[in-house]
Formats: C-alpha cells, structure tokens, sequence
C-alpha cells in the first residue's frame, strides 16, 4: 500500500522511517524547508532500537499528483488546518487517513473534510523530541501504533492496513474499540502534561517536595474523572500505570507538553487540556487543577503569540 507521512517530525519521522526501513511504499509530505534539510541530511534517528539514516521519498504539497492508500497524519494540533489543506490532493474515494494526533477535537475536523468514512481512529506510544541538528531521538524504548475503525468494526481496510503496519519494527494493535484506546491516551498525557507544566519540573522533582505527591494524585483524579463523566472510564490497570510513573522520587520523566513549553515553542494546551476542562464543565466535574493548568499555558501562549508578533 502507498503510504503518506504527513509531517517528517519526532513522531512521523520516526515510523515513517521503520515502516520504510521495513520495506513498505512510504513517502513523506513536507514543508519546504524541512525537505531541504533532509535532502541534505537524510531522515536520522538515534533510538534504543536502533540508529538508522535513510533518504527518503519526499514531496511537498504542490507535487502531489495522485491519491495515496494510507495518510499517517502526525502533526502538531496547530498544524492540522494546514495539513488538510496540503494533504487534500492526495485523498482519494478509498484513501484511510490514520491519524494520531492527541485529544478527540482532530476527529470532528477531519471528519468534516473528508466525510466519516475516510478517517480511522489512532494512537501512537512513543516519547521522543527533534535535537537541534533536526535529528530524531527516541528517548525511552517504547513504540507502538494502535488503530482501528472509529465504529469498531473490523473491515477489510482495517486489516490491510495493520498487514502493512505489522512486523515492521515496532509494536501494533489492531482494535475493535479505538475511542476507548483514544480517550485512555489522552488522560495519560493530559495527567502528566498538568503536573509537569503547572508545577514546572519532572516527576521526581515534583514528588520529592512536600505536598507534591499529593497534588500529584489530585490532577490525575480530576483527568481520570472527567473522562468517566464522558463514558469512558479509564481501567484500573491504565490508572495504576499512571500512579506508577507519576509518583517515583527519583523520577526524571516530563510530558511533551513541558518540553515544548521549555524550548518556548507552542503548546497543545487547548487539544489537551483545554477541550478537558470544556467537558469538565458540561458534566459538572469540578476540576480546579486542571484549569489553573489550562490558564497558566494559554497565558504562556498569549505571551508567545505576542513576543513572536513584534519581532
């Protein structure tokens, strides 16, 4: 199957790159200057798994000539507008566009671009950052792509895609139940975002000072709570993880939102954290911590936004 990886960052960079290290069809959908650079570079990965540089098959939004079978959309939440409009040429009638972006609001806005059928339901495990030589680097062993149909059925496409997916250098599930997969991602990094970018450290540092654990708990309890009052209970064994990596001591483990938020680049508070609070507040779920994140990120963002209009 043809695959298009729209955007060649951390996450899209990353798979895109094993699945065709994996011998799969994959070109990736760049910007200019992002094709420039790895034209130069290649696409280069530093991981656990494995350290790997390829040149790719790149294109950019004005070359796209045909339709693809898969889009895996790996962009920033800010960036999706402009990926739909990039990526648009090349959906076609039988095009699946997997995405695994955070949060649930990308669903509703593909689904308004594409129609219902075209889009699938994902999640994507893996903790990794672009260093400043634009490299990938994969910081914890972790990998895996889960996908499925948004209605839970297990179609034909669905089972072509994980053909392809599979054994290909990472782990893979395919699922009868993604929204769950979805929403059980989302209080894990909302849970971890919250604590790390409102107290403004690592987990260890976090639970090393008095009261930290206890605020801790208290923001995972209003993440995971929000999430029940919308129908989708977290299982225990989910919560559990989430209490075994956000209350070591001697932890050094962030959120990606807290690394963005340190390299002063923008952050997906309002995807995260803020469509939370929104649900929070429709179900009547007091979540005080939650939106005091909620608020201390988007003044960091006004502040951004306004620092970056008067250069």
């Amino acid at each position: 199957m043809k695959i298009l990886v729209v955007g060649a960052g951390a996450v899209g960079g990353y798979f895109g790159a094993r699945l065709e290290q994996a011998g799969r069809d994959v070109t990736f959908l760049v910007r200019p200057a992002r094709a420039q650079q790895l034209q130069r570079d290649g696409l280069r990965i530093l991981s656990p798994h494995g350290d790997l540089t390829l040149k790719p098959k790149i294109i950019t939004a004005q070359e796209i000539v045909s339709a693809y079978d898969i889009i895996f959309l790996s962009v920033k939440a800010q960036a999706l507008d402009q990926a739909i409009k990039d990526m648009t040429p090349a959906v076609g009638p039988q095009t699946m566009i997997y995405p695994v972006l955070n949060g649930m609001r990308h669903i509703r806005t593909l689904t308004k671009a594409f129609g219902e059928r075209a889009v699938l339901g994902g999640v994507c495990i893996v903790i990794a950052d672009l260093d400043e030589q634009e490299r990938i680097v994969q910081i914890a062993p972790l990998q895996k792509l889960t996908y499925g149909e948004l209605n839970g059925e297990i179609t034909p496409r669905i089972r072509a895609l994980d053909d392809t997916f599979r054994d290909a250098g990472f782990d893979t599930e395919l699922s009868a139940n993604i929204t769950q997969e979805m929403w059980q991602k989302w209080v894990m990094i909302a849970s971890l975002g919250l604590v790390t970018c409102l107290l403004d450290g690592p987990i260890g540092e976090i639970n090393a000072v008095p009261d930290g654990q206890q605020t801790v708990l208290q923001a995972i309890d209003e993440c995971v709570a929000v999430a029940t009052a919308c129908g989708f209970p977290p299982p225990q064994s989910l919560i559990d993880n989430i209490l075994k990596q956000a209350t070591l001591k001697d932890s050094k483990l962030t959120s990606s939102m807290y690394r963005d938020l340190k390299k002063g680049a923008h952050v997906e508070v309002d995807t995260i954290l803020g469509d939370l609070v929104d649900y929070g507040h429709s179900y009547q779920v007091e979540a005080p911590l939650l939106q005091a994140g909620c608020v201390r990120l988007r003044v960091y963002q006004n502040t951004l936004k306004s620092t970056s209009e008067k250069r």
